[in-house]
């Protein structure tokens, strides 16, 4: 059996026998998605709680996570570090607990916002 013969019957659901299953698994390599923090997050969150959503492309929609999550770091960063709260002051200690507290806001805000919805 040739492997367009092959191809056409895994596409069509028909069953195929050992021999073609190797065929088959040659000519169509996995695709492997890595993901980032934020998407790997959403992935497991999906897969712990069984949320029933109907994404017809999760690795589109778990990509699209960690850029919602990439967009909305730079913007809370940017805006909090303009804050009088979060400014630096020279002082070694003080200015890293600030920044820790800063990245510790907009982590919450990110996994609050973006990774753990139903």
């Amino acid at each position: 059996m040739n492997e367009q013969e092959i191809m056409r019957k895994a596409e069509a659901g028909e069953g195929l026998t050992v021999e073609e299953v190797l065929v088959y698994q040659s000519l169509v390599k996995p695709v492997k998605h890595v993901y980032g923090k934020y998407g790997t997050l959403a992935k497991k969150y999906l897969e712990e709680h069984n949320v029933d959503w109907s994404i017809e492309n999760i690795p589109e929609y778990l990509h699209g996570v960690d850029a919602a999550a990439d967009r909305m770091w730079t913007a809370m960063y940017e805006k909090l570090s303009k804050s009088d709260k979060y400014r630096k002051t020279g002082d070694f200690m003080h200015d890293l607990r600030v920044q820790e507290e800063m990245h510790r806001v907009i982590e919450e805000e990110i996994l609050n916002e973006i990774v753990y919805v139903d």
